[in-house]
């Protein structure tokens, strides 16, 4: 793991206690060393970052011995045990050894922006900050359950791992520890659910003028909680455009990155127009794909589990164009999700699907068997089609149709025999659909839940930190997590119009013709690549005679897929094919290596 942390390496060693840190020194480099220790008793090691522990050291009359936020964290910990965790707005995970109790306890934010995998037998209990340095330690075993799991969703659900005996610590969790009895009591100290049924009577222009506010502290916290310079994403949205329309107040000629994709959407001529209004010191990076073929597996790999979203590669490359500019970068990531940036959410918006209605479902069903499979994911009738699909189906599958769309329909290709190896998921899915909540309140409540956290700051986390960069989410400070989800949902989508109240805001701060401009976040060329430049090695993957697909899917099924025998939507087909590639690049290059 030495990429998340080059700057510095410590361990710590008590009794029957190892605790190893690796540090990317952002702020108090002197100050700042890990392990930490205080008062003879606690000793913690701590990835992510506080930005509001100057405040709350002055709130509550804090003095150290440094001015280090993981100081910070121990001093109100020795104060309030788990009660500090309501006090953070931050990223992190960490955890503290208590000498006189005999426990760790090891706790994570309220997203999961950092993340926490943690392995427990009857002997040992280990924990880390990625999956690849458990299996680097431990002899595991794969749990095929979980990949069942993976092959509808992409993601891993929650805590769900794809080793057995192996958990990921949940958003918003902490556990402690027993160091004498080698057991582990998991709490769940925050959870987005309770927010979206909170009731808020704030009318339109209070909430716009409260995100404002709350987002310009947000901005704030981020710039000054670091020694080191801090720069921007930009694209040409809206999201990273507010972000450095803030930021540029907290910094004179901030540095901001934009990057355009050969054969891509170009952003940059929209990007510019922010750069200039802001006066930003502002860079363009063209980025190629034309090393793609020799990099894919090793992106892939990084992961440490299957990981099928192919925006992973942009990501990857962004982030090394990124280091070489600045080490703390910040990032519009958490907007589309709190305030309904994404084209599915309108339907949601207008009528909850989630409901059984049998001639809903029976009229959906009937009309999308007379219409032909779209070809082009960004168009109309595409939206159409997925709209019948998804109406047409019930339960789970109605979450699993309106999102990632990965094998529904072909679900019977699937090796399941008796395995209900989607019971967590239905756990989760029927209390949140059982509640009083919205149709739109309900699915991205749902999202939060699975392809957020699991999937969109899994992905960002591992991308940064393999360049030893730190990434921050403005819009997903403690305020805006826990005031976003309260909102009328006519905020958030109006008529056809997604986000709007940012749209609405961003009109403060941006030059129009940003404004209106769709969703597009990167545009994977997917198809391109599974049938040009992946092709062979995909191919050479999928085709193997010992490939690990042939456990979990019925004998034929990749190899008609392979050979375009199977009707389907062209972009279905890729999806799936990448799905199933991204398995075996795991199998073959972490699990077997």
């Amino acid at each position: 793991m030495l990429h998340r942390g080059p700057d510095e390496q410590n361990g710590y060693v008590y009794e029957n206690v190892d605790l190893y840190h690796l540090r990317l020194s952002i702020l108090d480099a002197t100050g700042g060393k890990q392990p930490m220790h205080l008062i003879d008793r606690y000793t913690i090691i701590f990835n992510g970052e506080i930005y509001n522990h100057a405040e709350l050291r002055k709130q509550f009359g804090l003095t150290g011995t440094s001015y280090s936020d993981t100081e910070t964290i121990l001093l109100l910990y020795h104060q309030f045990r788990e009660k500090c965790l309501d006090l953070f707005d931050g990223m992190f995970a960490f955890a503290i050894h208590d000498k006189i109790e005999k426990t760790i306890f090891i706790a994570r934010d309220r997203a999961g922006k950092k993340p926490l995998y943690l392995y427990k037998d009857g002997h040992k209990i280990v924990f880390a900050s990625e999956l690849n340095c458990l299996k680097a330690l431990l002899p595991l075993e794969i749990d095929e359950r979980n990949l069942l799991q993976y092959m509808r969703l992409g993601v891993l659900y929650k805590s769900l791992t794809p080793y057995k005996k192996v958990k990921e610590l949940e958003p918003g969790s902490y556990a402690i520890l027993d160091c004498n009895n080698i057991s582990v009591t998991t709490t769940k100290w925050w959870n987005v659910h309770d927010f979206y049924l909170q009731e808020n009577n704030d009318s339109f222009d209070t909430a716009l003028e409260k995100v404002n506010d709350l987002l310009t502290t947000s901005v704030k916290r981020r710039m000054e909680s670091s020694d080191l310079e801090v720069g921007c994403f930009l694209s040409g949205g809206i999201d990273s455009g507010l972000v450095t329309s803030i930021a540029s107040r907290y910094s004179s000629n901030i540095k901001t990155l934009t990057v355009s994709f050969e054969g891509e959407y170009d952003e940059a001529p929209l990007a510019k127009l922010v750069a200039d209004k802001y006066n930003t010191d502002h860079t363009v990076v063209g980025i190629s794909f034309d090393q793609l073929k020799n990099d894919v597996e090793q992106i892939i790999a990084n992961y440490g589990e299957p990981f099928y979203d192919s925006s992973a590669i942009p990501s990857y490359y962004v982030s090394k164009a990124a280091k070489k500019l600045v080490t703390v970068i910040l990032n519009g990531d958490g907007a589309d999700e709190l305030f309904a940036g994404y084209r599915r959410y309108v339907p949601f918006s207008k009528y909850d699907f989630f409901k059984k209605n049998m001639l809903v479902s029976s009229a959906a069903n009937a009309f999308i068997k007379c219409l032909p499979a779209p070809h082009d994911k960004k168009s109309k009738y595409n939206f159409l089609y997925r709209l019948l699909n998804f109406a047409g189906k019930s339960d789970l599958d109605i979450y699993f149709a309106a999102g990632v769309d990965i094998m529904e329909g072909f679900e019977k290709n699937l090796i399941t025999g008796d395995n209900d190896y989607l019971s967590e998921m239905k756990f989760g899915f029927h209390q949140i659909n059982d509640s009083s909540l919205s149709g739109l309140k309900k699915i991205m409540n749902l999202d939060f839940d699975s392809n957020f956290s699991g999937q969109m700051l899994t992905k960002m986390d591992i991308a940064t930190m393999q360049h030893s960069l730190e990434g921050r989410s403005p819009f997903m400070s403690k305020e805006i997590l826990e005031y976003a989800p309260t909102l009328n949902d006519q905020f958030k989508i109006n008529g056809t119009s997604t986000k709007y109240l940012l749209r609405t805001l961003a009109k403060r701060y941006l030059p129009e013709l940003l404004i209106h401009q769709p969703k597009r976040g990167f545009e994977i060329p997917l198809k391109s690549w599974v049938n040009g430049q992946l092709k062979e090695i995909i191919h050479d993957y999928l085709g193997d005679a010992n490939a690990y697909h042939k456990n979990l899917l019925h004998k034929g099924f990749i190899e008609k897929l392979l050979s375009d025998q199977i009707k389907m939507p062209a972009e279905k087909r890729a999806k799936i094919l990448w799905t199933v590639f991204s398995l075996e690049v795991w199998y073959k290059k972490v699990y077997l290596s």
